[in-house]
């Protein structure tokens, strides 16, 4: 075994699922995330590479010991990874012979590119008919918008998530993360279990655009119901106030929710006005949500945050400090849960989820390109 053969021991137990054989033709991010949560949890994926290898490889933060990048190795964690040109006629054997024994594919091209490559789900299915094959897209795999390149902005923008957020008076802000496809990808994962657990070999359709939009909770029924929009309120939300991030008189910041009644009250009386008919309910608080968010404002602007947090923690309120990642590594919580691991020295997120009798583990980080190609080629799933 050489330095660049991934570590296969999982410990003493056996991976949830073990023996799964999944396919990862997709690039970037969401595809590819979706594979991530099924290796994590001791499926073996094979990530298959065009010529030239994943663009996610150098999109980014790279790593500066070994050039390598840092979303790369997250994402592709605990994936064997193979360079196949489909195009190739050998190249084009070995994949279908992965195909042949899988019982995942994972694919994210544009709706139509897989079946001009003449590997489209007819095809699949007909060699092996218990498969199934996650197709994540921008737009889904119909309707008018399905030929449009897909990216997660785009989602955001349309899905309804752009529009809430910002200021009133200011521009429809997108998040400053890869958002979307973060979610995408669990809710891919989720859809390919389901498929899975059915026994029925078929496509799971999962998409971009509504997987935001379900994101957006009972707001299209409220618009379908009254007409009724909910509008920009910066961190606000409509329905409870106080809520959002209120700065301290040393400079640092706190998160604040009163979406509980009872929460609420404990807040009223930490800052003092719990005596206030106007405050008392969810709807007088919303009525006079100017005023109850300057009291807010000032209370927090006259203490440093820890006394801040003392006080609000004290009382049983909701309350959390704004944190960045240098906070994070050194949070005992953080620490204690073992929510950042080192994997092959590079620390990155743990598991997504604990399963109390049979863990998922994180067995290496995203491999260099065509790290097992040779085995693959000679011996496919073996």
């Amino acid at each position: 075994m050489t330095n660049d053969e991934p570590t296969r021991s999982d410990g003493d137990h056996r991976p949830p699922l073990a023996g799964l054989r999944v396919i990862d033709m997709s690039t970037v991010l969401a595809g590819p995330n979706c594979a991530r949560y099924l290796a994590d949890f001791g499926a073996d994926v094979v990530k298959v590479e065009r010529p030239g290898g994943d663009s996610l490889r150098n999109m980014a933060w790279r790593d500066p010991r070994d050039g390598e990048g840092l979303w790369w190795k997250l994402v592709n964690r605990t994936k064997r990874t193979v360079v196949l040109d489909v195009k190739d006629d050998t190249d084009r054997g070995v994949l279908l012979g992965l195909v042949d024994g899988a019982h995942v594919l994972v694919e994210n091209s544009r709706p139509g590119t897989m079946e001009r490559l003449g590997l489209g789900p007819d095809v699949l299915l007909d060699r092996n008919p218990s498969l199934v094959i996650t197709r994540v897209s921008g737009f889904g795999q119909d309707g008018p918008y399905a030929d449009r390149a897909g990216f997660a902005t785009i989602a955001e923008a349309m899905s309804g998530l752009a529009a809430l957020s910002g200021e009133p008076d200011g521009q429809p802000l997108l998040p400053p993360i890869a958002l979307t496809d973060e979610v995408t990808g669990l809710a891919a994962a989720f859809a390919t279990m389901v498929a899975l657990h059915s026994g029925v070999g078929q496509e799971v359709d999962a998409n971009l655009l509504e997987t935001m939009f379900q994101m957006m909770g009972p707001l299209a029924s409220l618009y379908g119901v009254t007409g009724e929009q909910q509008p920009r309120l910066g961190a606000g939300l409509p329905y409870t106030v106080p809520r959002g991030t209120y700065r301290c008189v040393d400079g640092r910041w706190v998160a604040v929710s009163t979406s509980s009644d009872s929460v609420a009250v404990r807040v009223m009386e930490v800052l003092g006005v719990g005596d206030d008919d106007r405050f008392s309910s969810f709807e007088g608080r919303v009525a006079h949500r100017l005023e109850l968010e300057r009291i807010m404002t000032e209370w927090c602007s006259r203490r440093t945050r820890s006394e801040v947090l003392d006080a609000f923690t004290a009382a049983e309120a909701a309350i959390g400090p704004v944190y960045d990642m240098a906070d994070i590594a050194a949070d005992p919580h953080y620490a204690a849960r073992g929510a950042i691991e080192s994997v092959d020295g590079t620390p990155m997120q743990a598991l997504v989820a604990r399963l109390s009798a049979t863990p998922g583990s994180l067995r290496w980080s995203g491999r260099p390109l065509d790290a097992d190609g040779d085995e693959i080629r000679r011996s496919g799933w073996a």
